[in-house]
């Protein structure tokens, strides 16, 4: 019904004032007013946390400068962010509101939630923060009677620090409901409807980043906490729980929680991440009951120690019993030779389990292949080269060592443009033999360029980077054509020391002239 209006919005608002407004303009302009006195009330609380409980903490002395920078992280930058947003909205309504160009109140949001990123390192830290101030005031009554007199300020109406620390996030999370207000009363024709849709995205997309922030600060809380308590002695590599995976990106903890073998009804310990699952079992007691979120927790003095060495998610296969009539939460993983049966607590435990490490194995598996078939794909487009050449890789010698054992796991990548081949890996060595045969096809005897790149495979972790060689087609021809195939000796460059033995073969295509 604002169509008479013909999308001018803003002369017909000029000429109405709130009264004659149609009933979709009033409540739009109420919502405008909720979300600019929110924001004060927001700010305002913002700034009382400096004032009445920061600066006298620092003077107290009770806290550290590090436990004060772990409860109020980057506190004065949201104060920032947020007082940049609500001056522009301010002065947007000291000049009329919408006798400005009606479109402010979507840009302005729009473009100050775009610089709103510091909300995703407090909300990341927030749990930290607040885990730690509840135990300083557990452990010292002096400090928690501090806090309660700190509180008694008129100003905090009652409101202890650890409430005004949740507001930030409180506040995020209304944004989008705010501005979906105001936009669902926003005609279609309306100048401002376009910037608001913007400023509603810009609003979810931050409330997913500042949880996704939260998400990965817990798990690599999480890793850190099981390096401190899980003894993995005996491996050929060193384990870095927080660290990349060989292919998957960072590691990710999936599930952790009881098991048990069915046999001997041992009582096991398992985590699950995206690229291995360990079983442990407990070697010290906790301080605490064992639900998931106090294993975590820093006050646990548990520790384990590994049960069997890691088993790769992309090698397993897990299996219910055959038998489904039987009650008993048990389930099979078949790993290589070994077949583990495993019993959980119950029921709806065994179904986390196997749908879990169900699913991490075919993401594994997945991004395998995908690989393999992207350098498959490469190397079968037979495409009209005019050449091609054979490569053997024969050997290399008096590589870098990578392991604790003072050797190496080597394999070789050689490719050309897209083309791509890999050799076996070698356990324990510094001086491999492969004796792997490949071939490539030339598309320009100038421009192309044979690479050779030598990686320590790991397991736990990307392969470490042993030196590489580069070799122009041009430079093989020229040597080729005196004395047929060549084998050259080829020093790795980028590494202390290494070198690798390669045999050539190039074959030109007759090319057929035409008469």
């Amino acid at each position: 019904h604002g169509t008479q209006c013909d999308g001018t919005q803003n002369r017909c608002a000029d000429l109405q004032s709130l009264d004659t407004m149609q009933p979709v303009e009033r409540k739009r302009q109420g919502y405008i007013h909720e979300l600019i006195q929110t924001e004060e009330r927001y700010v305002d609380d913002l700034q009382l946390v400096v004032e009445v409980f920061q600066k006298r903490m620092v003077e107290s002395g009770f806290l550290t400068e590090g436990e004060m920078a772990l409860i109020f992280v980057n506190w004065k930058e949201l104060i920032m962010s947020n007082t940049k947003l609500l001056k522009a909205l301010r002065v947007r309504k000291k000049t009329g509101g919408e006798k400005m160009p009606v479109q402010m109140i979507g840009d302005i949001l729009a473009a100050e939630l775009s610089h709103m990123q510091a909300y995703i390192r407090f909300c990341s830290c927030q749990l930290n923060g607040a885990a730690l101030l509840q135990q300083k005031t557990d452990e010292d009554t002096d400090f928690k009677d501090f806090l309660k007199k700190l509180a008694s300020d008129p100003r905090c109406k009652g409101m202890p620090l650890s409430s005004f620390l949740l507001k930030p996030m409180q506040r995020i999370t209304r944004y989008p409901l705010l501005i979906r207000s105001i936009l669902e009363n926003t005609l279609e024709n309306h100048v401002d409807h376009s910037s608001l849709k913007l400023a509603l995205e810009r609003a979810e997309e931050l409330c997913s980043q500042v949880n996704e922030g939260v998400r990965e600060k817990e798990n690599s809380d999480r890793l850190e906490w099981i390096q401190a308590h899980v003894q993995c002695e005996g491996l050929a590599e060193q384990l870095i729980f927080n660290s990349l995976t060989n292919c998957l990106g960072p590691r990710k903890l999936l599930h952790s929680g009881k098991l048990y073998k069915t046999k001997s009804n041992k009582e096991l310990h398992g985590f699950l991440f995206n690229d291995f699952l360990l079983l442990t079992y407990m070697v010290k007691q906790f301080a605490v009951s064992s639900g998931s979120e106090k294993l975590f927790s820093s006050k646990s003095n548990a520790q384990f120690k590994m049960y069997k060495t890691p088993i790769f998610l992309n090698e397993v296969l897990v299996k219910l019993p055959t038998d489904p009539s039987s009650d008993e939460p048990v389930f099979h993983i078949s790993h290589i030779d070994r077949v583990y049966t495993l019993r959980t607590d119950n029921i709806n435990e065994r179904t986390a389990w196997v749908q879990k490490i169900k699913a991490a194995s075919e993401q594994y598996i997945d991004t395998e292949k995908k690989k393999r078939e992207k350098a498959y794909q490469a190397r079968s487009q037979k495409t009209s080269g005019i050449g091609r050449l054979m490569v053997q890789v024969i050997e290399a010698t008096e590589l870098k060592a990578c392991k604790p054992n003072g050797k190496s796991n080597p394999y070789c990548e050689i490719s050309m443009g897209s083309q791509s081949y890999t050799t076996r890996t070698l356990p324990d060595t510094l001086n491999p033999k492969w004796n792997f045969n490949c071939q490539f096809f030339i598309k320009d005897l100038y421009q192309d360029v044979l690479c050779l790149t030598m990686f320590d495979r790991d397991q736990f972790s990307p392969d470490d980077f042993l030196g590489r060689t580069e070799v122009p087609v041009a430079k093989i021809r020229t040597e080729q054509e005196s004395k047929g195939p060549t084998t050259r000796r080829l020093l790795l460059h980028e590494v202390p020391t290494g070198e690798v033995w390669v045999r050539f073969d190039l074959q030109l295509f007759e090319q057929k002239t035409l008469l």
